[in-house]
């Protein structure tokens, strides 16, 4: 018989958890685990694809005030109907409330996924001082193990409670097949820009939230254009389209404003991946960013903020600087774009390999499904 696990994640909207769970459950061996997905809050564009690949996705619609008790014990019943071999919660509300109801159910087996490197400091204060502290109590009684997606969330979570002997430390991974290099993606994406085909661009895939520092890459953009004046940007996720006043208004006034390219939310992101020179992270805080994968998958150098596990990620296959050093940062992407075009593919090329060495998604898969079977037998 299959191992039965039930995936429980706090939503199911756009995302970097979400997104990986999407992909191990694209390549599970459906054979040896017969996975069940519960969403607390939305379905999502990702509780659609799961349930295009004929797993079963449920959705509980918790709105986290009192009137959801009610829902947290359904939640308990339909979890004790399941009778799943194994709960394997992501994110931190998933973590408290699915981990516990899942022992009240009486389920032998949870586990835990940290996605976070730490807790934003503008997080609500119920998050940051009682929620956290209350998920770090829990952690020494709920789960038998805890998995982790970076270095930098295992030091984090450690040092603030969780027990370091239940982690488990098991990357993000990346399809290499759907993130490649593409030439004529390169032709393409300045065509829609309406730009000329010489014309180098530096990307930016990221939601719009303070801790991905947008202002920081827009300042490393203005600072960069003096020097490369032919230079262009694009800046792509949710929000970061012509209707964002705040960024809209800065490139006007530092003078981008023509060479600023707002693109908002896409689902072609392995084309514009592959189109872009160069991907930039300005941010403040990470865990283990996807984007940083992708891009380096595509054959694109990267230039980071030393964050999260961000310069691991990249190793010597792009430039890696200080958190909030903007100059820096247009100093080091003026850099890679200073190399030809042939030195510049060769990075590339090496990033790519990197990726396959380290975060080949069929080798974490692979990963995921040996903790399963440890987890079965602790």
């Amino acid at each position: 018989m299959p191992t039965k696990i039930l995936f429980v994640i706090t939503s199911l909207s756009t995302g970097g958890a979400e997104s990986m769970l999407f992909r191990i459950l694209e390549r599970i061996d459906r054979s040896v685990y017969l996975p069940y997905v519960i969403s607390l809050t939305t379905r999502g564009d990702f509780g659609v694809r799961i349930n295009a690949l004929g797993i079963p996705v449920e959705i509980f619609e918790i709105r986290w005030n009192l009137s959801s008790l009610c829902k947290l014990y359904h939640l308990t019943m339909r979890i004790r109907t399941l009778k799943p071999d194994i709960v394997h919660t992501w994110l931190y509300h998933a973590d408290a409330l699915g981990g516990l109801t899942a022992r009240l159910a009486g389920v032998k087996k949870i586990a835990w996924c940290l996605r976070n490197g730490k807790i934003d400091k503008n997080s609500s204060f119920f998050s940051r001082k009682i929620g956290l502290p209350l998920c770090s109590f829990f952690s020494r009684f709920i789960p038998d193990k805890i998995v982790t997606c970076s270095q930098d969330a295992m030091r984090f979570h450690t040092k603030i409670g969780y027990p370091m002997r239940k982690m488990v430390l098991i990357p993000n991974g990346f399809d290499l097949s759907l993130y490649k290099p593409d030439s004529s993606a390169k032709v393409k994406l300045r065509t829609e820009l309406g730009v000329d085909a010489r014309t180098l661009l530096i990307g930016m895939i990221a939601r719009f939230h303070p801790l991905k520092n947008y202002a920081g890459f827009l300042e490393a953009a203005t600072l960069l254009s003096r020097n490369i004046p032919d230079a262009n940007f694009v800046l792509v996720g949710a929000a970061l389209d012509e209707n964002n006043a705040v960024l809209v208004e800065n490139t006007k006034r530092n003078g981008i404003r023509e060479k600023v390219h707002f693109l908002g939310l896409r689902k072609d992101i392995p084309y514009i991946m592959s189109g872009l020179d160069i991907v930039a992270s300005s941010s403040f805080s990470e865990a283990f960013p996807n984007v940083l994968g992708e891009a380096m998958a595509s054959g694109v150098p990267c230039v980071v903020t030393d964050v999260g596990d961000s310069a691991y990620i990249v190793g010597d296959t792009g430039e890696v600087v200080a958190s909030g050093d903007m100059p820096e940062l247009a100093a080091a992407i003026e850099r890679l774009l200073r190399l030809s075009s042939t030195e510049r593919i060769a990075l590339g090329v090496r990033a790519r390999e990197r990726i396959n060495h380290l975060f080949n998604i069929e080798n974490i898969v692979a990963q995921y499904e040996s903790f399963y079977r440890d987890l079965l037998q602790c």
